[in-house]
């Protein structure tokens, strides 16, 4: 029962993949977390590291999360943090991923208008997306750069 908790507030980084599978809806997209902090000498804000997580979510948050998210949007996602570590082709990779409890857009950021998902209107995303490359970009990297400038700043907190 001792499980990492998390809420991690950033932007929408890839955009959702919902699938049916045999024990339900299931969602994920990566988010990113850009941690900002306050650069005394410059006198303004600046953009610190950026970390990508990816989030899955289940059954109908699954649902909700495909048909309410789009890439950059502003969101906090709160679940339990997992994190892998495996070896692919000699190299180690570790990876970070949240099993969401919730997650919702970042009212700092805009307004949304909540609409409760009926039985009837609870359905599967028209399309299917197709399968992202979920690898995680080199430190430095093109990849790394586009995703950063593309996801804006966020803040993570950590609970």
């Amino acid at each position: 029962m001792n499980e990492t908790m998390v809420c991690a507030v950033g932007r929408v980084a890839t955009q959702p993949v919902y699938r049916e599978v045999a024990s339900g809806p299931s969602a994920r997209f990566r988010l990113a977390v850009t941690a900002r902090y306050w650069d005394r000498e410059k006198n303004t804000w600046t953009d610190g590291h950026t970390n990508f997580f990816t989030v899955w979510a289940n059954r109908q948050l699954a649902t909700n999360t495909a048909a309410s998210l789009t890439v950059g949007e502003p969101v906090i996602v709160q679940g339990r943090l997992k994190v892998r570590t495996d070896v692919r082709e000699g190299q180690s990779w570790t990876s970070a991923d949240i099993d969401a409890v919730a997650i919702g857009h970042d009212l700092a950021w805009g307004t949304a208008a909540f609409r409760r998902a009926g039985k009837t209107e609870a359905t599967a995303p028209s399309q299917v997306q197709p399968e992202p490359n979920w690898e995680t970009a080199q430190e430095g990297s093109e990849e790394e750069a586009a995703a950063r400038a593309q996801s804006g700043s966020a803040t993570a907190v950590l609970t």
